[in-house]
């Protein structure tokens, strides 16, 4: 007769348990404020980004169950929406309005200066972490366009020139 070797059942890893700590309380702070709407999984992902900057994909089995959805379903919100960022900003987000009043205007030439300047395309961050370049479609200041935002303050009929001033600040 043999001896019968002990069945191993492997430990179930909580979801959310690899979270560095500001991270897990984000979500689980988003989710206790907005758990309760209609529809919570927008308004949960705006609340993590609105305090970490950014969505990170190690948090979706988190914001998963949490919501009682599936990984997919959440994955699925965050790459369809270009808004959500699932890698960490520079410390100044840099919005570029690409809306056609703003390109009426010149924010082709000022996208490329901005570009050039940074040495990032969109969705990219400086070398030093500075500065995040995104586009945005309007920014609601058509009638004073080329249009900026950087974090959260609007810049209207900004020129190359003027785009330079202000990442210099």
């Amino acid at each position: 007769m043999s001896a019968r070797r002990p069945v191993t059942v492997p430990l179930r890893v909580e979801p959310g348990s690899d979270l560095p700590p500001p991270e897990r309380s984000a979500v689980l702070e988003a989710v206790q404020a907005c758990g309760n709407l209609p529809g919570p999984l927008l308004p949960v992902l705006h609340a993590i980004q609105d305090r970490l900057g950014w969505v990170p994909p190690r948090a979706v089995p988190l914001i998963a169950f949490e919501l009682n959805l599936s990984r997919a379903e959440v994955h699925g919100v965050l790459s369809f929406y270009h808004y959500f960022r699932e890698s960490k900003p520079g410390r100044h987000v840099v919005y570029l309005c690409r809306a056609e009043a703003c390109q009426a205007v010149g924010a082709g030439a000022l996208e490329a200066h901005a570009k050039r300047r940074l040495g990032v395309d969109f969705h990219g961050t400086t070398a030093d972490g500075r500065y995040t370049l995104e586009p945005v479609y309007c920014l609601g200041n058509c009638a004073c366009g080329p249009s900026v935002l950087i974090d959260k303050e609007l810049h209207a009929g900004v020129t190359p020139a003027r785009f330079d001033e202000l990442v210099a600040e």
